[in-house]
């Protein structure tokens, strides 16, 4: 029984690549993008929101961003203005709550266990960025009581460590006046976000290593403050 051969190339050269699908985490979803519309309907002109750099983020990765924690709007503010998502941590009871939960779940938020946050938290944000997300987290672990970036919790050492995409970080500034700690309702104030150069990987990696934790905070700390101050410069501007 004979067989066809298999078609040969066509001597033009004329033949156009096969399209290589872009990262799961490249693709918003209808709920992402129904959800940020109606936010930037709302936001943009209430917080004369504007944002800086976000040509830093990688087009073909995933990204780790360590922003600094201002308000419950700034995984808002930080995903608002891009055409990818940005997948943040939440608590797991809030994906029990009625159509909250449904929202997280269909806007790429991971559910994490308060008892099991360490290992779970680094696992999942790992997959994410692998995956090609951007992964946001607040290095302070809690919002801001005076607007000012406060001391970081180490707890974002082990990620870095782990991580094999750019880490970026993001200063948000004018969040704390909109929506301060233990106020419920928005008040118009001037927000922008401003995302900063990668940080250098090969000193990451250093100051990364057992022992030398406390240098890598310091150097993050810096370099959200830079951020934080240049967003701050461009709302007073």
């Amino acid at each position: 029984m004979s067989t066809s051969p298999s078609p040969l190339p066509s001597p033009t050269g004329n033949e156009k690549p096969a399209a290589v699908p872009l990262p799961l985490g490249m693709h918003r979803n209808g709920v992402w993008i129904f959800c940020q519309v109606i936010l930037q309907m709302l936001l943009v002109p209430y917080l004369r929101y504007r944002v800086r750099g976000i040509e830093r983020y990688p087009r073909d990765s995933g990204a780790l961003l360590l922003i600094n924690h201002q308000s419950y709007l700034d995984p808002l503010l930080v995903g608002l203005p891009l055409k990818r998502p940005v997948s943040f941590l939440a608590r797991d009871s809030l994906f029990r709550v009625p159509i909250v939960g449904w929202i997280l779940r269909n806007t790429f938020v991971m559910p994490i266990n308060r008892d099991m946050a360490g290992t779970d938290s680094i696992r999942k944000s790992i997959e994410r960025t692998e995956q090609g997300f951007l992964v946001g987290i607040f290095p302070e672990g809690t919002r801001s009581r005076n607007g000012e970036i406060g001391p970081l919790k180490p707890g974002f050492i082990a990620l870095a460590r782990r991580a094999t995409v750019p880490i970026i970080p993001v200063g948000i500034a004018g969040a704390y006046r909109a929506m301060p700690r233990g106020r419920l309702l928005i008040r118009p104030a001037h927000v922008v976000v401003y995302v900063g150069e990668p940080l250098d990987p090969l000193r990451v990696s250093e100051l990364t290593q057992r022992g030398r934790e406390q240098e890598f905070v310091t150097y993050v700390h810096e370099q959200l403050t830079h951020c934080h101050q240049q967003a701050e410069a461009i709302l007073h501007s």
